[in-house]
């Protein structure tokens, strides 16, 4: 098993965003999953260094008797790999948290999913936990949504994709794409064998992101779309220089950390006005 540091277990050098994401996920599973968690299991590379973290605790005997609910079918390989209880929504349907990645997030917390093509059953899990924490490197924040990210994922029935392209350029604008699969002919296929249409976002006028959520669901033929809006309770970023910095949304108390601690610098934080929770490593994340 590998440590949280920046070498993998063969003692090669990481690169160094996925140190970044590494020493992230491992300091929010050390800080926020205890012995007896019913815990959701997002997706994405970055939960991949999640679920290290746990498997180390647990095989040490330092975290007993939690419940892992998996957002997608790799991440239920990832754990039951590593010898960690897996149930699902069914036969666990309250979660205590739901620890996730994200494509792109805002300093509201607001986050854009499913760049991975998860994002419903990530979605339907996150909406099973009391709090839901997010887990990323320092690219992934942005001033606005859109910012940097600049498609929306929306998982679509696939009888009604072309029909749903239509509506979503003539009523919101911009582009819909249907996604394509990188390794197999045809488009992508989500765990629930649906499609993604990544939709462009125009550039013109500010956002409610909220609202265009609710507009687009209601389209016939959507399933989900990939925002998450005013559901995360704090984020954590894995910064270049191996530190990792917290923000966490106003007004939350459970969880364990407060509004003291060492301001990050803005040009480290990107004005998010977040605290430093782990120091920089000595060599940089290597």
């Amino acid at each position: 098993m590998s440590n949280s540091n920046g070498s993998d277990k063969n003692g090669e050098k990481r690169n160094p965003v996925d140190a970044a994401k590494r020493r992230a996920a491992f300091y929010c599973a050390e800080k926020h999953v205890s012995d007896g968690c019913h815990l959701g299991v997002g997706s994405g590379s970055t939960i991949r260094h999640f679920v290290d973290s746990l498997a180390a605790r647990f095989k040490e005997g330092k975290l007993k008797n939690i419940v892992c609910v998996p957002t997608s079918i790799q991440t239920r390989q990832w754990l039951l790999e590593a010898g960690l209880p897996v149930s699902d929504v069914e036969q666990t349907p309250e979660l205590d948290l739901c620890v996730d990645g994200a494509d792109e997030i805002d300093p509201a917390l607001n986050c854009i999913k499913g760049g991975g093509g998860c994002l419903t059953q990530e979605k339907i899990v996150q909406s099973c936990a009391r709090r839901f924490i997010v887990v990323v490197d320092q690219s992934k924040k942005s001033s606005r949504l859109g910012e940097h990210y600049k498609n929306l994922p929306i998982e679509v029935v696939p009888f009604g994709y072309a029909s749903v392209k239509r509506k979503i350029e003539a009523s919101e604008g911009g582009k819909c794409v249907l996604r394509m699969a990188k390794q197999k002919c045809g488009p992508v296929v989500t765990d629930n064998n649906n499609y993604i249409i990544d939709w462009e976002i125009p550039k013109e006028g500010s956002k409610d992101w909220s609202a265009l959520h609710t507009r687009l669901v209601v389209i016939p033929g959507v399933v989900e779309t990939g925002l998450f809006i005013g559901v995360a309770e704090r984020a954590y970023f894995g910064m270049e220089d191996g530190s990792v910095c917290e923000l966490v949304k106003p007004g939350t108390t459970n969880g364990g950390s407060t509004n003291n601690g060492e301001t990050c610098q803005q040009q480290a934080c990107n004005g998010f006005g977040g605290r430093i929770v782990a120091p920089p490593t000595a060599t940089n994340g290597s």
